[in-house]
């Protein structure tokens, strides 16, 4: 008698599918609190709370290679087609963005470490706006996890129109960086510094822009990076 092991086959994939993207939203959670982490640093001037952020940034990168052996296990074993590949593509990018907020967020550690290790340590109003782009950056970044989660394409389209908003944030803080340093040439040291920060917190923004442009395509198929998403609607993603 043949015993057929089609069901458990067709078992098996689905759940090697389901590890990936449970790796991948914990990868995300991970990434959510080293940015949280590394802002409170700064906001508390707390160089060990920093460096706790740079030395476990390794662990993201683990992460980072977890995925991708994953990926490619999937991709060579499995040959998928259809939606099974758009949801493998879709993690592989996802994770490519993490690991790159991982970054991110390390580097606003490695500044906060750099403005804080010494006597001269920099005005606060150098730093005014970092608190209201890092809430808009994790914001961001939260809704599209969420969104992967749930495979939600309204919350994902909503986050991807939502960068404008981070962008003209980043963009008031740097003519007002610029400001200062031309009214006080003493603060050109540390507003450099804090260019660094709001730039990696625009980027951030960025990253997650894209994760939620994944979420799109991974759902309906349709990929979206390079339409305008101020005139896209779920109608047309249904069309």
């Amino acid at each position: 008698m043949t015993v057929s092991t089609e069901g458990h086959t067709v078992k098996r994939y689905d759940q090697q599918l389901g590890n990936l993207r449970s790796l991948v939203l914990e990868m995300g959670g991970l990434v959510e609190d080293q940015i949280t982490r590394a802002v409170q640093a700064l906001q508390d001037e707390d160089l060990v709370a920093a460096r706790e952020v740079v030395a476990r940034d390794h662990v993201v990168n683990g992460f980072d290679v977890r995925a991708d052996e994953e990926v490619v296990n999937l991709l060579a074993l499995r040959q998928p087609v259809g939606s099974d590949l758009r949801l493998i593509l879709s993690m592989a990018k996802t994770v490519t963005d993490l690991e790159r907020i991982g970054d991110e967020a390390e580097k606003i550690a490695r500044m906060t470490a750099r403005m804080y290790d010494g006597t001269n340590i920099p005005h606060a109003k150098l730093l005014r706006d970092v608190a209201s782009m890092a809430k808009l950056a994790v914001a961001m970044l939260h809704g599209a996890l969420d969104a992967l989660a749930r495979m939600d394409v309204a919350t994902a389209l909503a986050i991807a129109k939502g960068d404008d908003e981070l962008d003209g944030e980043f963009q008031s803080s740097l003519r007002r960086l610029a400001t200062f340093m031309m009214e006080d040439p003493r603060t050109i040291g540390h507003a450099i510094d804090a260019i660094f920060i709001i730039k990696a917190l625009e980027r951030i923004g960025d990253h997650s822009k894209n994760i939620a442009e994944y979420v799109v395509y991974l759902v309906k198929g349709k990929d979206v990076r390079h339409v305008k998403k101020e005139q896209l609607t779920m109608d047309d993603l249904d069309s």
